[in-house]
């Protein structure tokens, strides 16, 4: 019995985010272990297949005919995977233009379905369990060109979301970015979801399950439709040689949700700005060391309740270029400063010459 309930919680917890706010809140996690450890502070110099989610203009950076990337990452000791695929190939040189295509997924594997454990008898029947999963997929086309020192790019993003056999949906959204270089300085200007996204869930559960969420006192979830507002992003960075051997890149952006109060580090009703910072240290375009400080909130003291504390989410990361090869990791919350647990981050991307 224990079993079958947890089954319909966790059913009804994930059916009930159908009218949340958050409502596309895996895409806001970030992909790629650079930008991880430079706590997502890349808007201005992100050059690589990572750049169809953080900043779409910044797939004019890709210099090989043909760039692959690729990240992982787990959560709660593997229950939750994170993985991301992104592909890109400039189309012309002289223009500078590039596409790509790229698939972020977020999901549980796994999960116990046993609402046919108790048989109508009462009798037990372990053969009836079965495993189901729950993921959140997003399917990205990109396109960038450059302008002189200006370059502008955009993505075009399909978003799936299921939860096993009982429930789905389809949504569709834009993001738009823009990256301009001046000297050493760089600046970007993004928008996520700046057509606003629209998911539409449509709730599938069978008359045996609905006679089961009857039975427990559950409400029978409906079909509705979910939200996305847009958010803002203004980034501006630096970047310089520090010997002939080593060179600093510095970058602070902020980020301006439009979608109500939430607990960023200035909140208000009308406006929430969200902060973050980043640095990369490297050595010959070969060795890369990174940190950065993001996720500021404010939570209750534990002792003092009418109290606050600033809690922030230091992260750091480091990189390796082995010829066309790019390995890089991050360790993120690595100071234990917030309620975010840490995580191992790994990513890679590959250049692919042409056929001589």
């Amino acid at each position: 019995m224990l079993k079958k309930i947890y089954t319909i919680v966790f059913i009804i917890n994930a059916l009930s985010a159908f009218s949340q706010k958050y409502s596309t809140e895996f895409l806001a996690i970030g992909v790629g272990a650079r930008a991880q450890g430079m706590s997502g502070a890349v808007l201005t110099t992100t050059n690589d297949a990572f750049s169809s989610y953080w900043n779409p203009a910044g797939l004019t950076g890709i210099e090989a005919p043909f760039q692959i990337g690729a990240m992982h990452a787990e959560w709660f000791a593997g229950v939750a995977k994170y993985d991301f695929v992104g592909i890109a190939k400039p189309l012309n040189s002289a223009k500078k233009s590039v596409l790509g295509i790229s698939v972020i997924r977020l999901g549980i594997d796994g999960i116990p379905y046993t609402l046919n454990l108790v048989g109508a008898d009462g009798s037990i029947n372990y053969n009836n369990i079965s495993e189901f999963s729950a993921a959140d997929y997003a399917i990205q086309g990109s396109y960038a060109q450059q302008w002189k020192g200006l370059t502008m790019g955009g993505n075009l993003k399909v978003i799936r979301r299921i939860i096993g056999t009982f429930a789905g949906a389809w949504g569709v959204g834009a993001d738009l970015g823009i990256q301009y270089k001046k000297d050493k300085w760089r600046f970007a200007a993004v928008g996520r979801d700046i057509t606003t996204t629209y998911n539409a869930w449509t709730a599938t559960l069978t008359d045996a399950e609905k006679v089961v969420f009857t039975r427990t006192g559950n409400d029978i979830p409906n079909s509705s439709v979910e939200i996305t507002r847009p958010t803002f992003f203004l980034a501006a960075g630096y970047v310089t040689p520090l010997s002939n051997k080593l060179d600093l890149t510095v970058e602070t952006n902020v980020g301006m949700a439009t979608d109500g109060q939430r607990n960023v580090l200035i909140s208000s009703k009308a406006f929430n700005f969200d902060p973050r910072l980043g640095f990369e240290v490297g050595y010959q375009k070969m060795v890369w060391l990174r940190g950065g400080v993001g996720n500021f909130q404010r939570l209750k003291n534990e002792e003092d309740p009418t109290k606050k504390d600033l809690n922030l989410q230091p992260n750091i990361g480091l990189g390796l270029k082995l010829g066309r090869l790019h390995i890089d990791y991050a360790l993120t919350n690595i100071g234990n400063v917030s309620q975010v647990l840490y995580s191992h981050i790994f990513s890679m991307k590959l250049d692919l010459k042409k056929k001589e």
